[in-house]
């Protein structure tokens, strides 16, 4: 029986898998990231913003996974895990958690979309709108909103969570949240997975959130120093703190020692 002669691989492709081959041998860090729902124009921004840090290549997954197999190295066969259909590829000789945070300051505001997953809280706060009265009222009481007229547009008069980190936004919140001109959501490269070549190791999740680990680190600067206090630890952050303390201390026993003693009335002696 005659076999069937396998398709022969296009000249294009052999140098394609033969150039990312070279550059996941060449350099320090490979970031596989989305680029789902990322419009073209900003694409090609970032890629300028980042020229001279990261190379960027977009590619088949078959050309990825074919470069990866052609790299003799066991730790980069893990970024197989992430490779996808809508995926770029970051080149560099930054730290892979450095170049994520570069992929992260590239990120732009953008609307909500029915259907989109909140990365974070959205908060409302009470101020004026430029809406008028009419459908709208209804359609912020709808999402939670609370609202009144004042000098003829609507103003929200409460605060209002009206979607938690984690879910996914309703058509009406997604109506809403355009009305009032909010952009929740971030628009760019999402990094998916990163592999450094000195160490030969592969990191998931490496998405950096600058603003919440700011905000975790100032919660956790203030309790650990409510900590110390209440330890009696000195040190350049506490001494004030301690030093009040000590003088809040010597009044309270300043005032005790200097009270007049109480005697007891004379058995027999009626107070």
């Amino acid at each position: 029986m005659e076999q069937k002669r396998q398709k022969e691989i296009p000249e294009q492709k052999i140098k394609l898998v033969a150039e990312l081959a070279g550059l996941l041998k060449k350099n320090r860090t490979i970031i596989i990231a989305s680029t789902r729902k990322l419009p073209s124009s900003q694409f090609h921004q970032i890629k300028k913003n980042l020229r001279g840090t990261a190379d960027i290549r977009v590619a088949r997954k078959t050309a990825v996974l074919r470069a990866i197999d052609a790299v003799q190295k066991p730790g980069i066969q893990k970024l197989k895990e992430s490779i996808q259909a809508d995926v770029a590829l970051f080149f560099s000789a930054r730290d892979a958690f450095e170049l994520s945070g570069i992929l992260a300051d590239n990120q732009s505001p953008a609307r909500a979309k029915a259907g989109d997953v909140a990365s974070e809280d959205i908060h409302i706060e009470p101020g004026p709108t430029d809406l008028v009265p009419g459908p709208a009222i209804s359609e912020l009481s709808g999402v939670g909103l609370k609202v009144a007229v004042e000098g003829g547009k609507l103003a929200i008069k409460q605060p209002a969570t009206i979607v938690k980190a984690g879910e996914a936004i309703k058509p009406n919140v997604a109506s809403v949240l355009g009305k009032l001109n909010i952009l929740p959501m971030r628009v760019g490269f999402e990094p998916l997975a990163a592999y450094d070549s000195q160490e030969d190791k592969v990191y998931i999740g490496i998405k950096i959130d600058k603003k919440g680990i700011l905000e975790q680190l100032r919660y956790d600067i203030g309790k650990a120093r409510g900590f110390a206090i209440n330890l009696t630890y000195a040190c350049a952050d506490t001494i004030a703190a301690l030093l009040h303390k000590a003088a809040r201390h010597e009044k309270a026993l300043a005032s005790k020692s200097s009270a007049p003693e109480q005697t007891a009335p004379a058995e027999g002696v009626s107070a």
